[in-house]
């Protein structure tokens, strides 16, 4: 498999900054380009540790970075904001999702909020809660997602009322027709079709070229799974398994950039035959893979039952590493289109017991993957 990808910006650890984070890409109205991040200050760097939104520009096409400082505090009464996405709103405005984590008594919240910006960054709207129910909601970063009827998904793992009596994970997607000044939820919560104590966690979406929304999610079953909606994300098909996509229990991104549909993931390769583990006990996420698909991913959501080769000799051919240092761990993709290619930013562990440590952005030429 071809390596392809080159490092700019890395984004190391240190005193008083235990973790640097998810994040999310966008370009911004003169040119540059934003990547927004959780930055952790102080001591620790659990999910529920303090955490707030900074944000690095680059003005070359991602080759170069500047530290821009904090995008976004976190208020007085939150444990912190997290895993941020990034849309461009109708009106022009920068749309900036978060989550928001709380305690409301001994229940521990977490929510997530929408804030925007008139000024590319400068200064930002009040929050506004994209889920009227309080409880503990997952959703990862780069997640926004606007649909050609201009409907907003922002798709959930919920799991419960409370992150100190949290249950499995069930999905759910919420949802904007108002350009994010408010939101509803879909009417169907998609369910595992298992009895275990994970369940469907850390979901995505993505339009297809022919009017269906795909979402997939991160399983410990072996595989991300995956199901469609064909009304713009209100109701959903039965979940199944995505077989192309073998993945520890670790999250897949899918964007559009340029003529193709990147899909990026840690596959089971070697995973399952090497001794290292997560300080969770849990496999390392290695390698790091891009697969490409020409055809607006249709090709990744085609599913066959009965495999022959399935369509996977066409699938590897057209999938490439981006990381394959099994003493790492690799996670949290984030995706954006740069003139001749695109930036990839993602967690890397360096060396660390948890993947969930430094930040790390790879920039790939549209050559790469066409030679």
């Amino acid at each position: 498999m071809k390596k392809i990808g080159k490092e700019v910006l890395f984004l190391a650890t240190g005193e008083k900054n235990p973790r640097n984070g998810e994040g999310s890409m966008i370009r911004l109205k003169d040119g540059r380009i934003m990547y927004a991040y959780t930055d952790y200050y102080g001591t620790e760097g659990d999910d529920h540790a303090t955490a707030r939104v900074s944000a690095y520009y680059s003005s070359d096409e991602g080759e170069s970075w500047v530290d821009g400082g904090v995008l976004i505090a976190k208020d007085e009464d939150a444990l912190n904001i997290m895993s941020v996405s990034l849309l461009r709103m109708q009106n022009g405005d920068l749309g900036v999702a978060y989550l928001r984590k709380s305690m409301k008594g001994e229940d521990l919240l977490c929510m997530p909020y929408l804030v925007r910006s008139s000024d590319e960054g400068k200064t930002f709207s009040e929050p506004v809660c994209c889920a009227a129910v309080d409880g503990y909601y997952v959703v990862n970063n780069d997640r926004l997602v606007r649909l050609k009827s201009g409907r907003i998904l922002l798709p959930a793992a919920y799991h419960g009322e409370s992150g100190y009596r949290a249950r499995p994970g069930v999905l759910k997607v919420l949802y904007s027709d108002d350009d994010g000044r408010s939101w509803k939820i879909s009417h169907d919560t998609v369910k595992s079709p298992y009895d275990d104590p994970v369940q469907l966690q850390e979901p995505g979406v993505y339009e297809l070229p022919d009017g269906r929304v795909w979402m997939w999610c991160r399983t410990a079953y072996g595989h991300q799974y995956q199901c469609f909606s064909t009304d713009n994300g209100d109701t959903w098909s039965a979940i199944e398994p995505a077989f192309k996509f073998t993945s520890p229990d670790s999250p897949m991104q899918i964007r559009a950039v340029g003529k193709y549909t990147l899909s990026v993931f840690n596959p089971i390769a070697y995973t399952c035959l090497i001794e290292g583990r997560e300080m969770w006990k849990s496999p390392k996420r290695t390698p790091y893979v891009c697969a490409v698909s020409r055809d607006g991913g249709l090709s990744f959501a085609e599913n066959r039952k009965t495999f022959g080769n399935g369509g996977f000799d066409g699938f590897i051919d057209s999938t490439y590493l981006l990381e394959d240092d099994r003493t790492n761990s690799y996670c949290y993709p984030a995706i954006i289109e740069v003139e001749g290619g695109f930036l990839v930013a993602y967690y890397h562990s360096n060396g660390a017991p948890s993947c969930l440590n430094c930040g790390k952005i790879t920039k790939v030429s549209f050559d790469e993957i066409e030679a």
